[in-house]
């Protein structure tokens, strides 16, 4: 896997554990999307690594994750460090 590239605001190291723990259930451990979860919804789950969801700015991804976005409810437990983290780890998952 090597080292995971380093993020001004946050350690995408730290964000990887908080991916698992907090979204992954949803978006898969590789940010991939649940298909399942998708059809339950009745929505299009594009790839965490998509140009789509990587065109977001830091500050969209963060309040889409701490407000919730169309069905995805906002995150909860995460702190403002987590937060930064999390956004660190999911530029990690560019295509």
């Amino acid at each position: 896997l090597g080292t995971l590239p380093a993020f001004a605001a946050g350690d995408a190291a730290a964000g990887k554990a908080v991916f698992a723990k907090r979204c992954a259930s949803c978006h898969g451990d590789a940010g991939e999307g649940k298909e399942s979860i998708a059809k339950m919804l009745k929505v299009e789950m594009r790839p965490l690594g998509s140009k789509e969801v990587q065109a977001k700015s830091d500050a969209d991804l963060k309040k889409d994750t701490l407000s919730g976005t169309g069905k995805m409810k906002a995150v909860t437990g995460i702190d403002a460090q987590g937060s930064d983290d999390l956004i660190a780890y999911l530029r990690t998952l560019k295509k």
